[in-house]
């Protein structure tokens, strides 16, 4: 079984699945099999929400300040564990703040609007925009809604920033300055933080 719960840095992390509708070339899942104190974040078998809570009750949540939901996979594309379990984390620790760290195609993915339902379970929500044109993001996601993914990733944010109390955007610094700009631009005009993130670090 893989990690579920691990730790990188000071972080908390929660690793739900390994499905995802991108194949981004710049992902941290194709530098090794797991980051942080994991062993493996690949699972032979897509967790149940059972096994979720068992990795949870194994982890002390009780005091912790918070958690991201982000490993070897799109978290909303177990979306009904995804909310459960934090939900689930909730109970355990009322005070918990928690940030989901997406590609934002949760519409897409679950084929129905998402974002109010996350916005009201996640303190931050972090949108991995990774370009500023839509064929652009397309080429290096290489996902799976490819021609509707970027716009709908957008609306996706523009919905979050309405309901969650942060929402931020971010790329990663494999993209030209003039892009990150660009990205930085599209993030503004969203009503959502920008954030450049470090592919060498991974976070």
């Amino acid at each position: 079984m893989a990690d579920i719960v691990y730790t990188l840095g000071s972080g908390v992390y929660l690793n739900i699945t390994n499905k995802c509708p991108c194949n981004c070339a710049f992902c941290i899942r194709t530098k090794g099999d797991a980051v942080g104190d994991a062993e493996n974040l690949w699972f032979d078998e897509e967790p149940s929400l059972d096994e979720i809570k068992k990795a949870i009750d194994d982890f002390d949540f009780s005091s912790l300040g918070q958690a991201v939901f982000c490993g070897y996979g799109e978290p909303t594309n177990a979306y009904d564990n995804l909310v459960s379990s934090a939900r689930y984390i909730k109970e355990i620790n009322p005070s918990i703040k928690f940030r989901l760290n997406t590609n934002g195609l949760s519409d897409l993915i679950n084929g129905k609007p998402t974002a109010k339902e996350l916005s009201g379970v996640f303190d931050v929500i972090s949108v991995s925009l990774n370009e500023p044109i839509s064929e652009q993001y397309d080429k290096i996601t290489r996902n799976k809604f490819a021609g509707k993914a970027f716009d709908a990733m957008l609306d996706f944010t523009r919905e979050c920033v309405k309901y969650c109390p942060k929402v931020r955007m971010t790329v990663v610094d494999v993209i030209s300055d003039e892009d990150i700009e660009k990205c930085r631009e599209i993030c503004n005009s969203v009503g959502a933080e920008f954030k450049v993130r470090s592919f060498a670090k991974g976070r």
